[in-house]
C-alpha cells in the first residue's frame, strides 16, 4: 500500500514561508476517523483530502486540523489545486472545481499565482460583553473599547494601529476557553502595499496561531474594503513565517490569490480503513 502525500507552503512565494499544508490524493474516503489520524499524524494546521468526483477538473475536498474537521480552509484548498496542476491532474485551462461542506469552490491558475472563489462572510453581531471580557483578557491588550465582531465561524478585533496586531502575545490556553472556531485579530496596515495585517489564533482546533487563513479573509475583505472604499486589496498575515493574499471583491463572493511552493513529497504506507 503506497498512497502520494505532499506537503505545499500556500501563500508563499519561497519554501518555508506562508502556510504548509498535506495534501493526499485518494481513489475514495475511508473512514472519518483514518482521516483525522493521518492529519494528527502530519501536524499541519490543514491536511487536505482529495478525491476525484467523476468529472473532468472535479473534485471532493475535505480539511482537518490535527484534532477536527473544518467547513471551510483556503490555503489548503490552493494547495490542493496546486498540486494537481503540478501533477497533471487539472486541464489548467478550466476551472477546478471542489465540492465541499461549504459547496462548490472553484480555483483557476492566472500566470503564477492561483485564485480561489470563496463565499463572502459578513460580520454577523457584536460580541457579547462577557466574552468580550474573556476575549480582551486573553490577547493582553487591555483595551475594553476594541471593536468585536461574530462571523460566520469566528470572533474578530479590530484594532487601530498594525503593531498592535503585530506584537500581540496571546495566552493560548484562555483562548481555548472561549467558544469558536478561531479569533481573526486586524487592523490598517502602516505600508503602501498592503492594505490590512491580521493574525489568527485557533488553540481549540490545535492551531495556537495559524501562518495564513485564507477563509479569515472572507470576511476581512468585504469588512475592510468598506472601510477603505476599494474592492481589491492586499492583506498581510503577520504570523512568524508570514504570507500575502491577493483580495477581490465580486458581489458575494471573494477571490483571493497566491502561490504556492511543493516542499516535501513523500508516500503513506498505511492501508486506509
Amino acid at each position: 500500500m503506497s498512497i502520494p502525500i505532499w506537503q505545499i507552503d500556500a501563500f508563499a512565494d519561497r519554501p518555508f514561508t506562508g502556510n504548509p499544508a498535506a495534501i493526499c490524493i485518494l481513489e475514495n474516503y475511508p473512514s472519518d476517523g483514518w482521516l483525522q489520524m493521518v492529519a494528527a499524524e502530519m501536524n499541519l494546521s490543514e491536511t487536505s483530502f482529495i478525491v476525484p468526483a467523476g468529472e473532468p477538473n472535479s473534485y471532493h475536498l475535505r480539511w482537518f486540523t490535527p484534532t477536527t474537521e473544518v467547513d471551510l480552509c483556503g490555503h489548503a484548498t490552493l494547495a490542493a489545486s496546486h498540486i494537481l496542476i503540478e501533477q497533471g491532474r487539472a486541464d489548467v485551462n478550466e476551472p477546478i472545481r471542489f465540492q465541499t461542506l461549504s459547496g462548490e469552490l472553484s480555483c483557476t491558475r492566472s500566470g503564477s499565482q492561483i485564485t480561489l472563489d470563496f463565499p463572502a462572510t459578513q460580520e454577523q453581531q457584536d460580541v457579547d460583553a462577557s466574552i468580550a471580557q474573556s476575549l480582551n483578557a486573553a490577547l493582553g491588550t487591555g483595551d475594553a473599547n476594541v471593536k468585536m465582531l461574530q462571523t460566520k465561524f469566528d470572533l474578530a478585533v479590530i484594532y487601530e494601529e498594525a503593531d498592535t496586531v503585530e506584537n500581540l502575545r496571546p495566552d493560548f490556553n484562555a483562548l481555548q476557553q472561549i467558544q469558536t472556531r478561531g479569533v481573526m485579530v486586524t487592523a490598517p496596515s502602516q505600508r503602501p502595499d498592503i492594505d490590512f495585517v491580521s493574525r489568527f489564533f485557533a488553540p481549540r482546533c490545535g492551531i495556537n496561531e495559524d501562518p495564513v487563513t485564507g477563509s479569515a479573509h472572507c470576511f476581512l475583505a468585504p469588512f475592510w474594503a468598506s472601510r477603505l472604499s476599494k474592492t481589491s486589496l492586499v492583506g498581510h498575515q503577520a504570523s512568524p513565517r508570514g504570507g500575502t493574499v491577493h483580495c477581490q471583491l465580486a458581489g458575494d463572493r471573494v477571490k483571493l490569490s497566491g502561490k504556492a511552493v511543493t516542499v516535501t513529497e513523500g508516500h503513506l504506507l498505511v492501508e486506509p480503513k
